[in-house]
Order: structure tokens, then sequence, then C-alpha cells
């Protein structure tokens, strides 16, 4: 059985380097491969792209301790998915309910783009991750670049699943991938995502997760 998650990868020569160059001018911050985070038998995972250089990079824990996390716990919170509203530090005692949160790539990557290559070479933890999720019914993809990577993750041709927000896709057994825009600083600025958008899209993968 595949491992999900390794502390100690280095396969991608790019992104060990610059996490390298960041823990040297912030030796305080985490600077590792990030972990998933949440329930262990989660009915929904979230997906999404790369930890940020001061949020999960710093702090150890996905979407925490940087802007694009404000909204994201909010709403795991107002939906009952998470212990509270805020997620500061990795130690905070937040629980998810029925979530999980894991990234398409597992290490910060320089200008938060990771190439290509990287993507593919981290899919094999996401592919162990969705494999061994076997709770998981719906499976919320946070950005064009983790709607490709939970294909992939299945074997499933992204010409055949078009991105969208709010877009649903059956991907058998049971399993929906769910889209929505990422809930970055910059969607959210330029209200490419709203507050009511992104409400709408959690409130549906709940329902779809927990409906009998």
């Amino acid at each position: 059985m595949n491992p999900i998650f390794d502390a100690d990868c280095r396969r991608c020569p790019r992104l060990a380097a610059f996490l390298d160059a960041v823990h040297t001018e912030e030796p305080d911050y985490y600077c590792r491969p990030v972990p998933p985070f949440g329930d262990p038998l989660a009915r929904i995972v979230l997906v999404g792209l790369a930890p940020g250089m001061h949020g999960a990079n710093r702090t150890g824990r996905p979407f925490t301790g940087d802007h694009a996390g404000i909204l994201l716990y909010r709403t795991l919170h107002k939906f009952g998915l998470a212990s509270g509203p805020e997620s500061i530090t990795a130690d905070d005692g937040l629980e998810l309910k029925n979530a999980r949160i894991t990234n398409s790539v597992k290490c910060l990557p320089p200008a938060n783009k990771p190439l290509p290559a990287e993507v593919k070479e981290c899919n094999a933890y996401l592919r162990a991750e969705l494999q061994q999720s076997r709770s998981a019914r719906v499976i919320l993809a946070l950005g064009a670049i983790a709607h490709v990577a939970v294909l992939r993750a299945f074997d499933l041709p992204p010409a055949a699943f078009r991105f969208a927000h709010a877009a649903e896709h059956d991907l058998g057994a049971g399993r929906v991938l769910l889209d929505s825009y990422h809930c970055s600083r910059y969607n959210t600025q330029t209200r490419r995502l709203t507050t009511e958008m992104f409400e709408s899209v959690i409130q549906r993968a709940r329902d779809l997760a927990l409906t009998p």
C-alpha cells in the first residue's frame, strides 16, 4: 500500500531547494511537505493547490495562517464541518467533522505555481490518499489544477470532465467530484468567487456527502 504522505519527501528538486532556501530565511517556518488535515473517515475531501508561503508553509496545516483559509474555515464551521470558524496554528485545537483538507502539491512552490511535472510527481500521494479514503463520497476540488489532479488520481481523462464552478462529475463507485473556484485572495477580492458562491458549493458538498 502506497503512503498518502511523506514528511521527508524530496522527489521534486526545485521544490526541495526552494524549501531549503525559505527555511534559511525563515527558520521558524515549518518548511516541509504539509500533511493532510481533518477527519480520517471524512465523507468530504477538499483538495487545494499547494501550501502558501506564509500560511501552510509557516504553520504546517493546510490553509492555515493566510487569507485563503479565512473564508474556507469560516464556511466549514457555518455548515457544521469544523469545530470553530478560524484556523490559526496547527495546535489550536480545531477539529474537522466529516471533512479533510489536502493539497495537489504538498510542498510550497515558487510564486505559488507548481510545474506540471511537480503536480504529476506529487499525484502518487493524492492517489493513495483518495484510494484509502473509502468513506469519502465528495471530492471538492478548489481550482482547476486540483480538478485535474483528482481526475489523474482516478485515471480519468480531463478532457471528458470540464472544470467549472459548482460543476458535478460522477467518479463512479458512489463518488462525486465537485468543483469550486479557489478561495484565494485574488479570487475573493476580484469577486470571481463571492462568499455566497463559496457557501453554496460547501453546502452542496455537505448535502451530497451526508444525505442518506
